[in-house]
C-alpha cells in the first residue's frame, strides 16, 4: 500500500500541498518562507471516486456542500457544517439515513465525489428526450505559407475532422490579408464573407454582416434547437457528418494567400481580425454551448489589431531585450487586443486553443493572455510537417485511452474555514470577482474572488492556489479546533454534455509553530513547493517591473535553510538539512537555471509557451519540467536513475533524458562507434542490439503517453545535438578542472556554478548570525 501511495501522491483528490500542517497564525505562517498553497486537478480520472445521480446538499450559510467531515445527528436528521458551524436540516428525502445506512457523501473514504446534475433548460433531459447542444469547433486557418506548410495543415484538418463526433459542429475561417468565414450550409458552390483585415471590428457588426443579428431577421426571441437564431447560425456551423465532404473539397480548393508580397517584406496576415470573427460567430451560439476556436497560425500577425510586427522584413520580431527596454512598439497594444478577446471568450464561456507552427515567432507571448484565460491548449512547433505538431493535434481529437478528455463551461468555487484567505489562484482559469468573506485583500494571479471561470479543462489541468491567514485568528494557541477545512467544488460539462460536479473536501492539522516546528517539518511536500516558486516566480517576472528573480529565489532559499537548518551560528562545517528538506535546494539550483527563468537564448514566444504548459500541467509533470529525469543503459545493469551531472556520461553507456518539452536520446562514444559498425545486426551481439532498442522504446512511451508531444532527439557524444542534453546536466567537470574528470566522460564549456560550488555558497549564507 506504501509503494502505492507513492506512486500517486496526488491520491483520490488531486490535491497537493507545499505544507501539510499549518502554522496558526499569519506571522508563523510568514516564518515558513514558503507560501501556503495547495495544487488541484479539478478532474482528474480516479477509479476509486463514487458517482452520485443526485444534487448535492449545500449549507445554508456558507454554501459548503455536505461532505465526509460534517457531523451528523441521525435522531434529528441533521447536519452541522465543518465550515461555519450551521446546522442544517436533512430534506425530505434523506429521511432513510442512518449510521449504517449513509448516502456516498458521508463516507469517511469518500473525499471526494462526483455528482451528475439533472440538466437545466435547453440540456439533455431524458424524461422529454432533448439533447444537450453539441459540443462546437472553429478552425481557423492561416493561409499565407509556403504551399508545403499549408498542406501539412490541411492534412491535419482533414484527419481532425474525420475523428470528430457526428454530432460535433464545425465552423471553418481561413484567414491571410483578410478574413474569410465559409458558409458550409451552402453547398452548391463555395460561398465566403469577407472581413477586410487592417481594422477592428465589434462582435454586433460581425453578426450583422453574417446575417446573424437579432435585429436584421426579426427572430423570435427564444432560443431554438440550442442557437439563438438558429435558420442563422446552421449556415456557417454544420454536424461534422454533414459537411465532412463539402470541407474535405474547400480544403482541396484552398489555396496559399493570393495577396501579393513585396520584396523584403513579411506577407500581411490578419490574424486578431479572423480570431475576432470567429469568436463573434460563436457569440450567437447559446451561453451554454461548449465550443472551441481552433486556431493554426503559420507566423506573425502584420496586419489589423494584434499586430506584433512590421511588414518589413528588416525589423526582427520583439525579443526579451527589447520587451525590457519598451522597445517593442507593437507589444502592449497587441497584448490589450488579445485580452479583450479574452474577456469576450470567457463571457461567452468558450476556449481558444493555439496550434503555432514556424520558424519564427508568431506572437504566443501576446495570445497569451487569451489561451490562459479561456483554459485552451497551446502546442508550439516548427513546422506543420513536425511530429511535435502532427501527433499533439491528433491527440486532441482521439477517443479511448489516449483521449485528452477535453470538458467545457467548468467553474471552481473554494471554501475554507473561516480564519483562512484565498489570495487567488495561478493557472488556466479568469476571476468571476464574487467576493466573500474568505477573500483576502492582498491578490496572487487571478483574484479577488472565491470562484473562478474554467472554459475549457481535462484531466490534466492543474491549478494552484494561494492561501493566506488572518493576522488576528481566533486561531490562538490551544484553541479547540485542531482541523482546518478546504473544499474544492468543480461543475462542468463533460464531452457527451452532461453537467457534473466534483466535489473535493479535505482536513489538515493546525500547529503551533511557536512550541515547536517538528510536525510542520514533516509536512513540507519538497516537489510541490518548487513547483510554487516556480510558478510564483514566473508570475512576479511578468507582472513585477526591473524584478530580480535569481536574487528573490536566492534569499528565499536561504531564509528557508537559516529556519529548518541544523547548524552552529557561522559554521559552514556544521550545517546539516532535514532529509524533509535536503531535495529543495537542487530543485532550486534546476529552477535557477532553467527555461523559466532564464531567458536569455530563448524568444518571448517560447517563455510564453513554456510558463503557460508549468502553469498547467501536474506536479509530477511540472517537476520534470524544472529538473529533468535522466535514465541510464549499460550492458552490466538494467537502466537505472543517473545523477543529472555532467559526470554520468560515459563512453560505453546510454543516457535517456525527459526534459518534459524534449525527450533525448544520448549515445555514449564507444556505443555510437559500435552501432554504426552495424554490430547490432550481427546475431552473436544481441544484447548489444536490445541495449539499443531499450531506451527507444522508453523513450516512444514517454512520447505516447504526453500532451503536447515531446521533440525526441536522438545523438551521439559530441555530435552538434548532444547540447540538448548537455545544457541540462550540473557542469561538475568544466575546462577549468578537466585535468580531474574520468576517461570517456565529458566537460562542459560553461562559466554557471555547479551544484557543489552553490551547496558551498548556500552553506556559509545559511549559517551567518
Amino acid at each position: 500500500m506504501a509503494e502505492m501511495a507513492n506512486m500517486d501522491p496526488e491520491g483520490m483528490d488531486g490535491v497537493r500541498m507545499t505544507w501539510n500542517v499549518w502554522p496558526r497564525t499569519k506571522v508563523e505562517a510568514s516564518k515558513c518562507v514558503i507560501p501556503l498553497a495547495a495544487s488541484i486537478s479539478p478532474i482528474r480520472r480516479h477509479s476509486d471516486i463514487p458517482s452520485l445521480p443526485y444534487a448535492p446538499l449545500k449549507c445554508r450559510t456558507c454554501v459548503a456542500v455536505l461532505n465526509a467531515f460534517a457531523r451528523v445527528d441521525f435522531a434529528a436528521k441533521i447536519w452541522i457544517c465543518p465550515f461555519c458551524f450551521q446546522r442544517n436540516p436533512f430534506p425530505p428525502h434523506y429521511h432513510m439515513i442512518s449510521e449504517t445506512n449513509l448516502p456516498g457523501e458521508l463516507y469517511p473514504q469518500y473525499t471526494t465525489v462526483e455528482y451528475t446534475l439533472p440538466p437545466t433548460a435547453g440540456q439533455f433531459d431524458q424524461r422529454t428526450g432533448a439533447a444537450p447542444p453539441p459540443p462546437v469547433f472553429v478552425f481557423v486557418l492561416d493561409t499565407c505559407m509556403i504551399e508545403e506548410e499549408l498542406d501539412f495543415a490541411k492534412s491535419a484538418l482533414k484527419q481532425a475532422i474525420g475523428l470528430l463526433p457526428e454530432n460535433a459542429l464545425v465552423g471553418f475561417v481561413s484567414f491571410g490579408t483578410q478574413a474569410h468565414v465559409h458558409e458550409l450550409g451552402f453547398s452548391e458552390m463555395s460561398k465566403v464573407f469577407v472581413f477586410k483585415g487592417n481594422k477592428e471590428i465589434s462582435k454586433d457588426q460581425i453578426l450583422d454582416q453574417l446575417g446573424l443579428s437579432s435585429r436584421r431577421a426579426g427572430f423570435p426571441k427564444g432560443p431554438q434547437n440550442g442557437f439563438q437564431s438558429a435558420a442563422g447560425v446552421n449556415r456557417f456551423l454544420l454536424p461534422a457528418s454533414d459537411c465532412e465532404y463539402t470541407l474535405d473539397q474547400l480544403l482541396d480548393e484552398l489555396q496559399t494567400d493570393q495577396w501579393p508580397v513585396q520584396p523584403g517584406h513579411r506577407p500581411q496576415r490578419c490574424t486578431g481580425v479572423a480570431l475576432s470573427v470567429a469568436a463573434g460567430l460563436l457569440g450567437a451560439c447559446l451561453p451554454e454551448t461548449g465550443a472551441r476556436i481552433v486556431a493554426l497560425v503559420g507566423g506573425p500577425c502584420t496586419e489589423g489589431p494584434g499586430t506584433i510586427i512590421s511588414k518589413d522584413l528588416s525589423d526582427p520580431v520583439r525579443s526579451h531585450k527589447d520587451l525590457d527596454k519598451d522597445a517593442a512598439p507593437y507589444y502592449k497594444k497587441a497584448v490589450k487586443f488579445y485580452d479583450s478577446i479574452a474577456k469576450q471568450l470567457v463571457s461567452q464561456g468558450h476556449v481558444l486553443d493555439l496550434f503555432a507552427s514556424a520558424l519564427d515567432q508568431v506572437g504566443v507571448a501576446e495570445m497569451k493572455v487569451a489561451v490562459e484565460s479561456t483554459g485552451g491548449l497551446v502546442v508550439l512547433s516548427e513546422s506543420f510537417g513536425h511530429s511535435v505538431f502532427k501527433d499533439s493535434f491528433k491527440r486532441v481529437f482521439e477517443d479511448g485511452d489516449q483521449s485528452l478528455g477535453l470538458c467545457f463551461n467548468g467553474m471552481l468555487e473554494v471554501n475554507c474555514s473561516k480564519d483562512i484567505k484565498i489570495q487567488g489562484v495561478i493557472g488556466p482559469c479568469s476571476s468571476l470577482e464574487k467576493k466573500g468573506p474568505c477573500v483576502a485583500d492582498t491578490v496572487i494571479g487571478e483574484g479577488n474572488t472565491n470562484a473562478w471561470k474554467l472554459c475549457g479543462l481535462d484531466k490534466s489541468t492543474c491549478l494552484t492556489v494561494f492561501f493566506d491567514l488572518l493576522s488576528t485568528g481566533s486561531n490562538a494557541p490551544g484553541a479547540v479546533n485542531p482541523q482546518f477545512y478546504l473544499q474544492f467544488v468543480t461543475s462542468y460539462q463533460n464531452p457527451e454534455g452532461q453537467t457534473l460536479l466534483r466535489v473535493t473536501t479535505i482536513t489538515r492539522q493546525w500547529v503551533d509553530t511557536a512550541v515547536s516546528t517538528e510536525e510542520l517539518v514533516q509536512g513540507f511536500d519538497q516537489e510541490t513547493a518548487a513547483v510554487v516558486m516556480a510558478r510564483l516566480a514566473s508570475l512576479k517576472m511578468e507582472t513585477e517591473e526591473g524584478f530580480d528573480v535569481t536574487r528573490w529565489l536566492d534569499r528565499t532559499l536561504i531564509r528557508l535553510c537559516s529556519k529548518f537548518g541544523d547548524y552552529r551560528k557561522d559554521d559552514p562545517t556544521s550545517f546539516t538539512l532535514n532529509p524533509y528538506f535536503s531535495l529543495f535546494p537542487q530543485f532550486m539550483f534546476n529552477l535557477r537555471r532553467s527555461q523559466f527563468v532564464q531567458v536569455f537564448n530563448n524568444s518571448p514566444d517560447e517563455t510564453a509557451y513554456f510558463r503557460m504548459l508549468l502553469n498547467r500541467e501536474n506536479i509530477s509533470n511540472a517537476t520534470v519540467m524544472i529538473q529533468p529525469s535522466l535514465t541510464s543503459y549499460t550492458f552490466s545493469s538494467p537502466p537505472q536513475p543517473a545523477l543529472l551531472d555532467v559526470a554520468s556520461i560515459a563512453a560505453d553507456r546510454i543516457l535517456l533524458l525527459d526534459a518534459y518539452f524534449s525527450v533525448v536520446v544520448f549515445h555514449g562514444m564507444t556505443v555510437a562507434q559500435w552501432r554504426n559498425m552495424g554490430y547490432h545486426n550481427q546475431p552473436e551481439h544481441e544484447a548489444f542490439a536490445q541495449l539499443l532498442q531499450a531506451p527507444q522504446e522508453d523513450s516512444q512511451m514517454i512520447v505516447r503517453e504526453r500532451f503536447p508531444v515531446p521533440r525526441l532527439v536522438v545523438c551521439d557524444q559530441h555530435g552538434s545535438q548532444a547540447r540538448f542534453l548537455l545544457a541540462k546536466l550540473n557542469p561538475s567537470a568544466t575546462y577549468n578542472n578537466a585535468n580531474e574528470m574520468s576517461a570517456g566522460s565529458d566537460v562542459i564549456f560553461t562559466d554557471d556554478v555547479s551544484l557543489q560550488v552553490f551547496f558551498e555558497h548556500l552553506q556559509k549564507l545559511a549559517v551567518q548570525s
